[in-house]
């Protein structure tokens, strides 16, 4: 029985989350120390204590949440003796996930993982004024009818899929008229539900260009190595194991849609039966039941689901 080894994205952070993963098992307090000393940054502290509104800030969520998911991998390995190599099919991560899936895979390190999720963060929200940019999402929709919601808004501006998350759950980002003209829109031709998002920013769209270039900076510098087992990428939908590939998709995930229901739906098709959601939250894990309902799913963000994997596994 294949696995695969998944990671969440951003919404998906909570004060206190990998605190009880921290105080349980000394390799995921290294984890957390590690990430600390890269941002320079009690990141950790703020982690476990909030304030909630500081740690939702994308420049601080976005490690804060990859730390959880190392957190999560390394108390499998040595309290359940994974070896991703061996044990996992492929890894995958939902957006800033795909970082983490990548420092999971060991294509890079924990401290570089970090400071590029820093920059990243901080490039997206500054790549569009507060106000200027939404998202919402369309549920209850699928992805043709999306697609065409967005085309008819774009008259109002910048509008795209950003997210195509499965079970009818599909993300549109752009310009805030637009936006809004495509909430109306899906209404209009009777979608179940179109709600704006609480986001900073625009994520996933052409008015990401900004932080592209500042990830395709950042990226030329950072010293990506051959994971030890094939990533599926959010913008293909397809693995790779390839370091130059990584680094040229790393940048175009900034502003491409995140492809995710294909992603699962590609792992199920080549063998995947069970899926491991690593890090904070169910999310991946609830989508999972919409996308390939014949899989079986677990959420690993804690010291009882580090016990349930091992019957799992």
């Amino acid at each position: 029985m294949a696995k695969a080894f998944i990671f969440p994205g951003q919404g998906s952070q909570a004060v206190g989350m990998g605190k009880a993963l921290h105080d349980a098992f000394a390799p995921c307090r290294a984890v957390f120390a590690e990430v600390d000393d890269a941002l320079s940054q009690p990141l950790s502290t703020l982690m476990f204590e909030g304030p909630e509104a500081e740690l939702t800030l994308t420049a601080n969520a976005q490690p804060a949440l990859m730390a959880v998911s190392l957190a999560a991998i390394r108390a499998l390995e040595a309290e359940c003796g994974l070896d991703l190599a061996r044990d996992a099919a492929f890894v995958a991560g939902h957006s800033l996930g795909e970082y983490s899936a990548l420092a999971a895979a060991g294509a890079l390190t924990i401290s570089d993982t970090a400071r590029l999720l820093r920059i990243r963060g901080d490039a997206m929200q500054k790549a569009v004024p507060v106000g200027e940019g939404a998202m919402a999402a369309l549920l209850g929709a699928e992805l043709d009818q999306a697609r065409a919601i967005a085309e008819e808004a774009a008259a109002n501006g910048v509008c795209q899929v950003a997210n195509d998350n499965g079970g009818g759950q599909v993300v549109l980002s752009g310009a805030k008229g637009a936006i809004e003209k495509a909430i109306d829109i899906a209404k209009e031709k009777g979608i179940k539900r179109a709600v704006l998002l609480p986001v900073s920013a625009p994520f996933h769209c052409a008015l990401m260009q900004p932080a592209a270039d500042a990830m395709r900076a950042a990226l030329a510098g950072a010293a990506i190595g051959v994971p030890c087992v094939p990533v599926v990428a959010n913008v293909t939908a397809e693995p790779t194991r390839d370091p130059e590939a990584i680094r040229r998709l790393l940048v175009e995930q900034v502003t491409g849609a995140v492809r995710w229901r294909e992603c699962v739906a590609y792992m199920a098709d080549h063998g995947v039966t069970k899926f491991v959601e690593c890090g904070s939250g169910k999310v991946l894990a609830g989508l999972l039941k919409r996308i390939a309902p014949q899989a079986a799913g677990l959420s690993v963000g804690a010291p009882v689901d580090v016990d349930a994997y091992r019957a799992f596994a």
